[in-house]
């Protein structure tokens, strides 16, 4: 859906606002009805009973400034990896990301501990950019000069892999799936911009 306004081009509708909107209506539902995170959040000691929540977890956060980052890097990473390779295979890379890092998380962590988040899905992202536009400069706050986009996708993940509380196990999973994504994707592409 595209909105037109004089020579304006306003909002569109795609699967990123889609995703985005979906995270924002599960966090106010489960700010509003909290024993929800239990029900929706993957537990490896509850996975068999509850199976949903390799999936369902994807989509539920643990506070405001949890999901406002997911978000922002779900809009960053997910606008060029889908102008790159097309809506179908952003999706697939998004959720195929998430529930591998899920997989991962089951594996390998306490077995009630209870992970929430799209990190591990967000991480799939950043692994195809990082493998299809390593060269890539951004700025990431507070380093005043730019960086090459794979040294912060990969410093990212090990930044955040030494926090406490946080699914590291997820971030691995949905990472190596990104990057495995991104080094086929860059073998069938033509051209890249860098």
């Amino acid at each position: 859906m595209r909105v037109r306004y004089g020579g304006y081009q306003g909002f569109t509708m795609n699967a990123i606002w889609g995703l985005i909107i979906a995270n924002l209506l599960v966090f106010i539902i489960t700010r509003i009805f909290s024993e929800l995170v239990f029900l929706l959040g993957l537990m490896p000691a509850t996975v068999l009973e509850r199976p949903w929540t390799i999936l369902t977890s994807m989509f539920v956060h643990g506070g405001l400034w949890h999901i406002l980052a997911n978000m922002y890097m779900l809009y960053f990473f997910g606008s060029s990896v889908r102008r790159l390779v097309g809506t179908g295979r952003f999706l697939a890379v998004y959720f195929a990301g998430g529930i591998l890092g899920s997989i991962l998380y089951i594996l390998l962590a306490p077995a009630f501990s209870l992970a929430v988040g799209a990190s591990g899905a967000v991480f799939a992202l950043g692994g195809v950019l990082a493998m299809m536009m390593p060269k890539m400069k951004i700025f990431i706050f507070p380093i005043p000069i730019p960086i090459s986009l794979w040294v912060a996708v990969i410093g990212g993940f090990l930044v955040l892999s030494f926090m406490p509380s946080i699914a590291w196990q997820a971030h691995l999973g949905g990472l190596l799936l990104g990057l495995i994504a991104g080094y086929f994707f860059k073998k069938r592409a033509r051209y890249f911009i860098y």
